[in-house]
């Protein structure tokens, strides 16, 4: 059965510190294969496997700088069409 889209989104101000505790919390998340999302609002749980596609940016503007880091994964299931897997066995 294929699953409808979810998203979780979060802004707010953070200092280095509290940036580096989420980012090394991602870390660990992507280690160990499972990344919970929460706040006050909504909760999304991911599953990063498999060959992961990193997109990174890094611009600067007058008094602005920005870096974005986007991380993106298939995610194999049942709704998964024309995609068989193969599957070779020793009887």
């Amino acid at each position: 059965m294929k699953q409808g889209k979810k998203s979780f989104r979060h802004e707010s101000l953070q200092d280095r510190r509290s940036v580096r505790a989420i980012l090394e919390a991602l870390v660990e998340g992507i280690d160990k294969g499972r990344i919970r999302f929460s706040d006050d609002d909504d909760e999304i749980l991911m599953e990063p496997a498999g060959l992961l596609h990193l997109k990174l940016r890094a611009t600067q503007e007058e008094e602005r700088h920005r870096l974005t880091l986007r991380i993106s994964w298939q995610v194999e299931g049942e709704g998964d069409k024309g995609r068989r897997r193969l599957r070779v066995t020793a009887d």
